[in-house]
């Protein structure tokens, strides 16, 4: 693979990066699984989703929580291009999350609930590049608070 080929492959999985978190932070996360492998797996410590249908299951689950609003502040990306197929990465997240009343445009600022890694596993397919495995590592954690 040229230069040009790694930084196209670095564009499309950071877009991915991006429309992850834009999907569940703006009412939409049940796209999510969209994003992912049709086997795809999204795991934290707590809970492993398997497959595409468990992870849209999720993440409808976590798009009728209207009362959530939350911002996954992203940063750091770092990619490895394995092959033309395969891609490995990281991204520093910042996750910002308050229940409130519905609708509102402004929520309390208490600083983060969580800081921690995504550690990502990519596979180019017939769809575009995809999620085959994200994984969230979680290093700060708010007192108080749990990572549902």
């Amino acid at each position: 693979m040229d230069q040009e080929q790694i930084v196209s492959i670095e564009s499309q999985c950071k877009r991915l990066t991006a429309e992850y978190c834009h999907f569940v932070d703006h009412g939409e996360a049940a796209r999510v699984a969209d994003l992912f492998t049709k086997d795809g797996v999204w795991a934290s410590a707590e809970v492993s989703f398997d497959g595409r249908d468990a992870i849209r299951t999720a993440m409808t689950y976590r798009q009728k929580n209207t009362q959530r609003m939350s911002r996954h502040v992203c940063n750091n990306f770092l990619l490895t291009v394995i092959d033309a197929d395969h891609a490995q990465g990281t991204v520093y997240l910042t996750l910002y999350r308050h229940d409130g009343q519905e609708d509102r445009a402004v929520s309390p600022l208490h600083g983060p609930v969580m800081v921690g890694e995504y550690k990502d596993q990519f596979l180019r397919t017939s769809e575009g590049w995809r999620f085959s495995r994200r994984e969230v590592e979680v290093s700060f954690l708010k007192e108080g608070e749990g990572m549902s």
